[in-house]
């Protein structure tokens, strides 16, 4: 038996869709990165806010104010989340790109012709495009940060090296979605801030499987998505309360100017984030459970919740990369040194000498196993590995999967024969 495997077993519990079958099997959900399942009670907080406190923001009345109690308390929670002290530098959105869309558009109106920003080879598209377009539109230079191919992992001498006194962003991600690679984000947020640039960091991938620190990080800027890490399709985003206060924001009359509501245009996905307030509060839970302390704060919780995650993550991590390595038609892209395990998380891409990315997806869900393939808009990495158009099948894992399924999906990748 794995470390904390009964523990996580009792978790499993709480999340309705893990129960599904298809064929009389279970289904193995490895489509995490894409978007996590939900426990029960982020499904119950969407029904009671719709059934009990259903209103809109700013009345005199019961419901209303209900609902602008439940929404302050969602700011305090995804404060304790991502390590901030101020939660009203906290605001929500539909999702990371429109809200990366947004703050792009605010923050290239400091910018000057002939200023740079750099982007990295191993990011999501949604943190490249939209500073791209928005440096397009100021006639301001992109640079790419580059990647070793051999591991996936970016080259941080040439993101140094591309650093300089005409540098104003650096747009870079947690962790890769399509790789597992974890960045050094503390390092390239101090390296950013003595060239004096800042940072905008995605954590979209990041966040369902470590602990967020917006302050240790010195980040100025970090966005995520609630359906990433077991909650509903709703993103949030913290920056600066210096930043947020100065940035023009593109908003509606008469909007507030006072944040967080400078930041969050129109009514806002209200039972979204009454239930990504209970994801939040389904990871402290779990903390508390793992420490045995019910009384846990929810910032201390989130953090022995995600020490608990990450133990039981890199078991499984490993031993799904251990039994892919002995199957001899398969290729590991990224870190593959079990040793290295540190600098990555458990998403694990491969591709097959003999099938499409498309194909082994395709048979792989007819055996119950849901997995991706493609880019999952990581188009630049796919680009510059020479892997489009097939792109390659993605094998995520978070904490309600269990060695059972690794071997499961692990005899299935071994066992089928090319058609």
């Amino acid at each position: 038996m794995l470390h904390d495997e009964s523990f996580f077993l009792r978790q499993r519990q709480q999340f309705p869709s893990l129960q599904r079958q298809l064929q009389g099997h279970p289904v193995v959900y490895l489509d995490g990165p894409a978007g996590t399942q939900v426990p029960q009670r982020v499904m119950q907080a969407m029904v009671d806010y719709l059934t009990r406190h259903n209103a809109n923001h700013g009345g005199c009345f019961a419901t209303s104010r209900e609902s602008d109690a439940l929404l302050h308390e969602a700011h305090r929670a995804a404060a304790d989340l991502l390590g901030a002290d101020d939660p009203d530098c906290v605001f929500f959105g539909s999702n990371m790109t429109t809200l990366t869309m947004a703050v792009s558009r605010a923050l290239s109106q400091t910018w000057q012709p002939g200023d740079e920003v750099l982007v990295t080879r191993l990011d999501h598209d949604a943190n490249v495009t939209p500073w791209a377009l928005a440096a397009r539109d100021r006639g301001v230079v992109v640079r790419f940060v580059e990647i070793h191919r051999e591991d996936g992992t970016l080259d941080l001498d040439d993101l140094r090296s591309k650093l300089g006194d005409r540098t104003r962003l650096v747009a870079v991600g947690c962790a890769s979605n399509a790789l597992g690679t974890i960045n050094p984000v503390a390092d390239i947020c101090r390296w950013a801030r003595q060239a004096g640039a800042l940072t905008f960091l995605d954590a979209v991938h990041y966040a369902p499987h470590a602990a967020i620190d917006v302050a240790a990080w010195g980040a100025d800027f970090l966005v995520c998505s609630a359906y990433k890490f077991f909650g509903p399709h709703v993103g949030l985003m913290w920056g600066r309360r210096d930043l947020l206060e100065s940035l023009p924001a593109y908003k509606v009359r008469p909007a507030p100017a006072d944040l967080p509501g400078k930041w969050m245009t129109g009514t806002q996905n209200h039972e979204g984030i009454a239930g990504t307030l209970a994801a939040i509060d389904y990871l402290a839970d779990l903390g508390r459970d793992a420490t045995g302390q019910p009384s846990l704060d929810r910032r201390p919780a989130l953090l022995a919740a995600f020490a608990a995650i990450g133990r039981y993550e890199r078991q499984l991590g490993q031993h799904l990369l251990a039994g892919l390595l002995q199957i001899p038609e398969l290729q590991v892209w990224g870190i593959a040194d079990e040793a290295r395990w540190a600098q990555r998380l458990p998403t694990i891409s491969i591709t097959h000498r003999q099938w499409r990315a498309a194909e082994v997806a395709e048979r792989l869900g007819r055996a119950g196993i849901f997995v991706w393939a493609g880019n999952y808009y990581a188009l630049q990495l796919t680009e510059t590995l020479g892997l489009e158009p097939d792109g390659m099948v993605r094998l995520g894992l978070v904490h309600y999967n269990t060695i059972q399924e690794v071997d499961r999906t692990l005899a299935e990748l071994a066992q089928q024969a090319p058609p």
